[in-house]
């Protein structure tokens, strides 16, 4: 369970590593390699299977003084391509009274999966749609400055950035700055509760509210997390998710999860998509760990009904 403590605060932004190997007193290193084999049965497009490595990621944490930083590159294939990427390049200068600043690429604080693979609970995610995906997976990383405010039991942080690659300003192709708003509280044992804003201004202007929370509870970990869209044209959307990860011993854990999300696609004015997932997972070693899952998905949009089965490992280090 400390392993899982440790994880949750690392996706409320309350650590920056659960492990990492120490090079000297100014340089540390970790990152992961995963892969997976899922094979998926839609209604109407029928099975499709996938296999191989899914992504890889390197992040060198440098620390020197009250600045620190970190690199973090990796070779993602979610997309159907591939390449050597920088997902985030940022440092952070800290200040005595909890003050710190951030300059450079980073991601989102916001969001209960927003991890890379090696920080969530399931091989899947909740939502199929990049809308309420938030963090530096399907919405991408950032570009800004954000000013963040730490105590014992809570922390605040605003940032005002851009999404990486993209120009500031009036000209064509250009766009207004973004802005994100985040708060963390853990003054109550074992519970963790974030949230905020995020506003959009790329053309197709939307804001995001988001809450979750988790609560250790025995041997199971509880969480919960709501989102909702409004974008510039059409409806406000939602989503929202609910998951207990139960520890049947020090190796084996089973996640199920039911996750629900508004596509706003199809006939229906209202397209509701949900998911329940079942998934076991087991540490092989301390460092290499497999996930086998299965995924039912009801989508109100007629003949796209599907089911998913799948087997992820996961070596980090």
């Amino acid at each position: 369970m400390k392993n899982k403590i440790l994880a949750m605060l690392v996706a409320f932004g309350m650590v920056g590593s659960v492990s990492a190997i120490e090079i000297n007193e100014n340089l540390s290193i970790n990152g992961f390699i995963d892969g997976s084999v899922s094979q998926t049965d839609n209604d109407t497009s029928g099975k499709t299977a996938t296999y191989g490595p899914d992504e890889v990621e390197v992040d060198f944490l440098f620390n020197v003084g009250s600045v620190s930083g970190e690199l973090h590159i990796d070779d993602a294939d979610s997309a159907g391509a591939s390449g050597l990427d920088i997902e985030q390049a940022h440092f952070t200068y800290s200040l005595e009274n909890g003050i710190s600043i951030t300059v450079g690429r980073y991601g989102s604080a916001l969001g209960l999966e927003r991890e890379d693979p090696s920080g969530l609970y399931s091989y899947s995610r909740a939502y199929g749609s990049s809308d309420f995906n938030l963090g530096n997976i399907d919405q991408g990383s950032v570009e800004g400055v954000a000013l963040s405010y730490a105590a014992e039991a809570w922390s605040i942080g605003v940032s005002i950035e851009n999404t990486s690659g993209s120009d500031l300003g009036t000209p064509a192709g250009a766009d207004d700055a973004d802005f994100e708003v985040s708060l963390t509280y853990t003054g109550m044992e074992n519970l963790a509760l974030g949230g905020g804003f995020h506003s959009e201004n790329d053309g197709t202007e939307r804001d995001h509210w988001n809450i979750n929370a988790t609560y250790v509870v025995g041997k199971a970990l509880v969480g919960a997390e709501y989102t909702e869209m409004s974008p510039n044209t059409g409806s406000d959307r939602d989503a929202f998710l609910l998951l207990v990860d139960y520890d049947v011993s020090d190796k084996l854990g089973v996640v199920v999860r039911y996750s629900s999300y508004d596509s706003a696609t199809g006939a229906a004015a209202d397209n509701d998509v949900d998911t329940i997932t079942i998934a076991p997972n087991y540490a092989i070693t301390e460092s290499l760990g497999a996930i086998l899952e299965y995924s039912s998905t009801d989508n109100d949009t007629a003949g796209q009904d599907q089911d998913t089965i799948a087997l992820e490992l996961t070596y980090t280090f």
